[in-house]
């Protein structure tokens, strides 16, 4: 199977890279911080495995990260961007039933469309706990002193490895400091109580990175919690990660 890539207007014209592989019932994947579709779906095989179980998997980059537009006008990061951003994808690639999943920042992204109105038949929502939905604040000014201090960070600082990873995926410092700062908001934690949606929280069974995913799940109405080997950086790229999301989706 090949993956194809088709490129979306989102809401103000900013330009999506929409990353698709296999075909049956339409899976939203959504990536982290920094990461990109490849990365965090592509390269580990999990969209193989979801094509291979009759789904497609419709991959965007997050604007700011991957092949997607990276703007440099603070206008282009209203807040909430993201979750508009995604329902743009949803409507062009995915407008009748359809499954969603995030991780990290694709984790709160969806969780966050989810509560503004979207209705996706099944959520997965991968690497994070119930506090990292209302800590947005104080998470990003770590990501955004990295930024800060990106060229004189060495091995030892905290930020190190966070660096490098930026360094690795060729992140526009200035997009991604715009979205940290402006385009991203805590969704109303009241808004939980509203997720019906059957869902999964999947977590690496070392990675407490985003608060307890246990509380979270309890949080929601429907919900189960499922743990995969490794920390929040190398969950991503084992094997369980895929399939976990591949049992629960075919329920």
């Amino acid at each position: 199977m090949t993956v194809r890539i088709e490129r979306i207007a989102s809401f103000d014209g900013a330009e999506l890279a929409v990353h698709r592989l296999g075909k049956g019932r339409p899976v939203v994947l959504l990536h982290g911080l920094f990461s990109s579709a490849e990365m965090n779906w592509i390269r580990f095989g999990h969209a193989a495995k979801l094509a291979e179980a009759g789904f497609e998997a419709i991959m965007p980059d997050l604007r700011a990260h991957g092949e997607s537009a990276a703007p440099h006008d603070p206008a282009a990061y209203p807040p909430d961007v993201l979750v508009r951003d995604l329902d743009a994808v949803v409507r062009a690639c995915a407008p009748a039933a359809f499954d969603l999943a995030g991780f990290s920042l694709g984790a709160r992204t969806a969780a966050s469309g989810v509560i503004a109105g979207l209705r996706p038949r099944r959520l997965v929502l991968g690497g994070v706990g119930l506090e990292s939905l209302s800590n947005w604040d104080a998470r990003a000014a770590f990501f955004v002193d990295a930024i800060d201090r990106f060229d004189a960070i060495r091995m030892g600082d905290p930020a190190y490895f966070t660096v490098q990873f930026m360094k690795t995926m060729k992140i526009d410092r200035v997009a991604a400091h715009l979205l940290l700062t402006r385009g991203v908001d805590d969704p109303p934690l009241d808004g939980l109580a509203g997720i019906t949606t059957p869902t999964l929280v999947l977590c690496g069974e070392q990675d407490r990175d985003n608060g307890s995913p246990e509380a979270l799940a309890r949080a929601l109405p429907d919900a189960r919690y499922e743990t995969v080997p490794g920390s929040h950086m190398s969950s991503v790229t084992e094997p369980a990660l895929g399939e976990a999301i591949v049992r629960f989706l075919s329920m």
